[in-house]
């Protein structure tokens, strides 16, 4: 297998953190959430953006 083929792989850890995005995500649309909690969802939010460098 080439380099290039290797950097195109998808794996089970990159679906893991899209799928945990993705549910952070979805719990910041609740229109229940107190400030404190929005902030930490945004703060978990970016963090893991900036681990899959989105």
């Amino acid at each position: 297998m080439s380099d290039k083929q290797d950097n195109n792989t998808y794996t089970c850890n990159e679906y893991r953190e899209e799928m945990i995005l993705a549910g952070l995500q979805k719990r910041l649309r609740c229109a229940d959430l107190s400030e404190n909690e929005r902030r930490t969802l945004l703060t978990e939010i970016e963090k893991l953006e900036e681990k899959m460098g989105l």
